[in-house]
């Protein structure tokens, strides 16, 4: 197997007497979704944080393409080349779809605060951003305010700003929440094809996308790994069933 995109070794967060996240060793790969799950409470969230920066670790380490970037600021290892999403959507809803991947793209910029150029004479960047757009299937959708999109495609222009920032893993925080059906086909789709390209994990509650996607699924509760292997291996596991899926869901 090639060398992982993003690892942990032995990763830890403690809030006082707390461990959120305990001893966590995980690799993630390009071409394979990784899957975290668990019950709430488990980590999952918390993971994501330390690996995107937002939150400091208590021990262990994290490398991204075997640098040691533990300790690094959010805007670092973003730079790096970690981008994620969030649980709420977290865009500029006055902003136009091409605007917000616009934004997104000239965070690459060595300097982004340049006042006095136009942002559209930036012509470099507004490919990027337009590129992103037709990655996410949301080109013919680029001029339209972000507050009109529908929640689904508010989801796909957040993974297309993430995108627009040319990243190696994409930490994806439960990207199908509150969609329907057609929406969740839609992102399962999506998913599929920019794993080829990147590395990813997953934080997804909904089963059947979880494991219609995952190449890997990890289940953590209360901040240690259960298990960890391919799907039909957490679906088999007792362990998994009873802290977790339970025996309906597992077979379902």
């Amino acid at each position: 197997m090639t060398e992982a995109v993003l690892r942990t070794e032995r990763l830890s967060k403690h809030f006082g007497g707390l461990a959120a996240v305990s001893d966590v060793s995980l690799g993630f790969f390009i071409d394979q979704i990784h899957a975290v799950i668990g019950p709430n409470g488990a980590g999952k969230t918390t993971l994501t944080n330390l690996l995107s920066g937002e939150l400091a670790s208590t021990s262990g380490h994290i490398y991204l393409d075997g640098e040691d970037i533990t300790g690094l600021s959010a805007d670092r290892i973003s730079q790096r080349g970690v981008g994620r999403s969030y649980q709420k959507t977290n865009i500029f809803l006055p902003f136009t779809a091409f605007e917000n991947c616009r934004l997104a793209a000239q965070s690459r910029l060595p300097s982004s605060m340049r006042f006095t150029r136009p942002a559209l004479r930036y012509h470099d960047v507004s490919r990027e951003a337009l590129r992103a757009l037709v990655e996410v299937g949301l080109e013919h959708r680029a001029q339209a305010p972000a507050a009109t999109l529908s929640h689904g495609e508010q989801r796909q222009l957040e993974i297309a700003m993430t995108l627009a920032t040319r990243p190696r893993i994409l930490l994806l925080d439960e990207p199908l929440a509150g969609m329907g059906g057609e929406e969740s086909a839609r992102m399962v789709e999506l998913l599929q094809k920019l794993k080829q390209a990147h590395a990813m994990l997953l934080v997804e509650h909904d089963m059947d996308a979880v494991f219609a996607l995952a190449d890997r699924l990890t289940v953590m509760v209360n901040g240690c790994v259960l298990e960890s292997g391919p799907p039909e291996q957490i679906r088999a596991s007792a362990a998994v069933q009873e802290a977790y899926l339970g025996t309906e869901d597992a077979h379902a």
